[in-house]
């Protein structure tokens, strides 16, 4: 009567075959978490890969017209830029002293004195 009873049957040694067991069931499955991780990763990858597709997808036409119109543009420029040089030789032939007598002249009918007007005909 005297003697001590254990008060919590929990704190007896568990059977060694129950320790034995839950080894094993871990050795079965070691690289678990790492798999799930992994496989995690490689979702969320696809995910990201899909997504950034199909933005690029969707801003290739976008992309190409304006492409399409800096080439309109860049070629209006080329033209605008020959056309002012073509302007600036004329200006400067205009307003050349050493050429007004032929610039005045090719501009109205009149002649010098001494100068026959020259007719072609057929």
């Amino acid at each position: 009567m005297n003697a001590i009873q254990p008060s919590d049957p929990s704190l007896k040694p568990q059977d060694p075959r129950r320790v034995a067991r839950k080894r094993s069931k871990r050795r079965r499955h070691p690289y678990r978490a790492t798999a799930i991780h992994t496989t995690v990763k490689l979702v969320v990858n696809l995910l990201l890969l899909v997504t950034a597709g199909s933005a690029i997808a969707k801003l290739l036409p976008y992309y190409l017209s304006q492409q399409q119109k800096l080439h309109e543009i860049q070629a209006e420029v080329q033209s605008a830029e020959e056309r002012i040089e073509r302007l600036r030789a004329d200006f400067n032939r205009y307003f050349d002293p050493q050429q007004a007598k032929s610039v005045m002249q090719e501009q109205s009918n009149r002649f010098e004195p001494g100068q026959r007007p020259l007719i072609l005909q057929k």
